[in-house]
């Protein structure tokens, strides 16, 4: 027997999901054509009007703070702004923020949780001037009802930060009490609070910071990295430069020493030339005294033979005479 097909018609004036048990019958293709029907952009209406810059920029900055925070520590959070959100059969409604734990992060026309698996896992509201009750009584007890597990309000204009948590028995949202000036989220593992009219996200006493922030701090940082590098190469000059005196002054005192060296080795030559003339006149003065010596004893030869010549011719003159 073939299954009737399930129809569920959207009212363009109220956009809602199916109810859960209707959404189980349906076949894929039932269910795409539901999720390709619910609208994307809301009336005003559905939401609170716009209040310029001082609405707007909260909730892009905690957005990109919170969406940069968790792609640096590899923790998959979807984020999204202004997000219509569709619970089975509920009055659509779109937070200023929603934060969705361990979910792909990827864009999306809305947050359907049939189609998803899974509610939201925390609403944040910017109060600038809109409606006042809409955000700290009728969200705060719709937002439990649906089981979202945190909840947070920031009046900027007042500078105050609420922050709720479903009480234990998921039926109710109890408010938290700042620490310190700050609220912790659960869901988000970090703390909120405020600087002045900021909403600021702590991740210990570290401030989580925006893309804007992190690009100041980044360009102070390569503009701190350059002037050291400037610095450094500055230092590495001098340094080269003393480096070159420094060879200089060493070459100057080597070339020194090896002129002394060459004066040394000249004196030793002439020294030693000097020895060797020394030497021969020594030698020379040697064989004189040999000569004399033996010119002496000639001498003395001589006059030895002629003492006797004279003694002999002495005899004979005595003998005869």
């Amino acid at each position: 027997m073939q299954r009737a097909p399930t129809y569920w018609v959207i009212d363009p004036d109220d956009p809602r999901a199916p109810p859960q048990e209707l959404w189980e019958r349906m076949t894929p293709e039932e269910r795409q054509r539901v999720l390709d029907t619910l609208p994307s952009e809301f009336e005003v209406s559905e939401a609170s009007p716009p209040e310029g810059d001082f609405h707007f920029n909260p909730k892009m900055a905690a957005r990109d703070a919170l969406g940069g925070f968790f792609e640096r520590i590899g923790r998959r959070v979807y984020l999204a702004c202004e997000l219509p959100v569709y619970y089975p059969a509920e009055r659509m409604f779109a937070p200023d923020l929603i934060a969705v734990l361990d979910v792909e992060v990827k864009e999306r026309a809305h947050w359907s949780v049939s189609a998803e698996g899974k509610g939201v896992d925390l609403a944040l509201e910017i109060l600038w001037s809109g409606r006042t009750k809409k955000d700290l009584e009728d969200n705060v007890a719709r937002y439990a009802s649906l089981g979202i597990s945190e909840y947070f309000v920031f009046d900027r204009r007042r500078r105050r930060l609420r922050g709720y948590r479903l009480a234990q028995d998921g039926a109710r949202y109890l408010p938290l009490v700042p620490q310190e000036g700050r609220l912790t989220s659960a869901v988000l593992d970090l703390d909120l609070a405020l600087e002045e009219d900021r909403l600021r996200f702590f991740h210990g006493q570290t401030a989580v910071l925006e893309t804007r922030e992190l690009l100041a701090r980044l360009g102070t940082m390569m503009g701190d990295l350059e002037a050291r590098i400037e610095r450094t190469e500055l230092r590495l000059d001098e340094a080269r430069q003393r480096a070159d005196e420094e060879r200089r002054r060493v070459d100057e005192a080597e070339r020194r020493a090896d002129e002394e060296r060459r004066r040394v080795d000249e004196a030793e030559r002439r020294a030693d030339e000097e020895r060797r003339r020394v030497d021969e006149a020594e030698r020379r003065a040697d064989e004189e005294r040999r000569r004399l010596d033996k010119e002496r004893q000639r001498a003395d030869e001589a006059e030895r033979r002629l003492a006797e010549a004279l003694a002999e011719l002495a005899r004979l003159q005595r003998e005869r005479g």
